[in-house]
């Protein structure tokens, strides 16, 4: 056992996992031999979304909100050369302070080799859930295909691993910084069901509403996850994505996100950015230009995403 501690009244011993290099805590271990839900968290908004510390209690209220919904949240990082499935606080001080490596599926073992701390991204996230048979996940927005695509081929792992790992994903749509129609498209190449919470358009992370509408809606938790068991009984692979509004009160306007993201992509351009660092740096320039009212959405939606992820874990494990 590489560490042992208690808290929120579990005993959170890590313990190691079948798959190879991956160590959880006894408490996710023990709700997934139970078929209790658990929910798979990202941590690279803790180490590249948020300044410090505001990403760790951030990833602290998720894991909050996960439990307040019945289920057990399995927040993930790789440290010490082996990939972490739940977190405690101090790894997360880890994480956000220690220049953490941005980990997608193709990073994993070269992190885990090079035993440096590494943060995942949604795809790394989605990953290692597959590998862990965690069946529930929950972010902020996914990548997908980057405007001016057919120029820099520029596509997010994101859209790849949703094609084949089985994990209910929710998020708050797509990342308007994006091109959505093409994500949108390549979705729908890869099989991976859209299904709009409560709302039958896709929401774009800043903005509750888009002119994008969605194929599927579910208006409760016990109905998106009927779809997903559906979904996996008809023996298709891919994961199905949630795509639930940013909360009401803290969205911006439509045209206030689009005027801010055009400037941020011009700011891209002019320096030459470009590959994992165009979503960060383009965040980054957002919330400078809107000030807190983005990082507050920015905050709200992710910390939404992971409850509603929580409820749909806990109405299948009832199920």
């Amino acid at each position: 056992m590489p560490f042992r501690s208690v808290s929120h009244g579990y005993d959170r011993s890590v313990t190691r996992h079948p798959a190879p290099f991956v160590n959880m805590t006894r408490e996710v271990r023990d709700a997934l031999v139970r078929g209790a839900g658990v929910v798979a968290l990202e941590t690279t908004y803790v180490s590249h979304g948020f300044p410090h510390p505001d990403g760790v209690a951030t990833a602290i209220a998720s894991e909050a909100a996960v439990r307040a919904s019945g289920a057990t949240p399995a927040t993930i990082a790789l440290l010490d050369g082996e990939i972490r499935v739940g977190l405690e606080p101090d790894d997360l001080e880890r994480i956000a302070l220690g220049d953490a490596r941005k980990v997608g599926p193709r990073d994993l073992a070269a992190t885990i080799a090079d035993g440096v701390i590494g943060a995942t991204t949604v795809a790394g996230t989605l990953a290692v859930a597959r590998l862990c048979g965690i069946h529930h996940a929950a972010t902020g927005g996914i990548g997908g295909v980057h405007r001016n695509a057919e120029l820099t081929f520029d596509i997010s792992a994101d859209l790849t691993e949703l094609g084949r790992a089985p994990v209910c994903l929710v998020s708050s749509g797509v990342k308007s910084i994006l091109d959505v129609p093409r994500t949108l498209e390549v979705l729908e190449t890869l099989g991976v069901p859209v299904v709009g919470f409560q709302t039958s358009v896709l929401p774009l992370f800043y903005c509750r509403e888009s002119d994008h509408a969605v194929p599927a809606r579910a208006d409760t938790p016990l109905r998106a996850a009927e779809i997903c068991r559906t979904h996996w009984e008809l023996g298709r692979a891919s994961a199905v994505l949630v795509a639930n509004p940013p909360p009401a009160e803290f969205a911006l306007e439509r045209s206030e996100a689009d005027a801010l993201i055009d400037a941020a992509l011009a700011a891209a351009a002019t320096a030459g950015v470009h590959g994992q660092a165009v979503t960060p740096f383009l965040l980054d320039h957002i919330h400078t230009a809107a000030g807190e009212r983005s990082r507050a959405v920015n905050r709200e939606l992710i910390v939404a995403n992971a409850g509603l992820a929580g409820a749909i874990a806990t109405a299948a494990a009832q199920r």
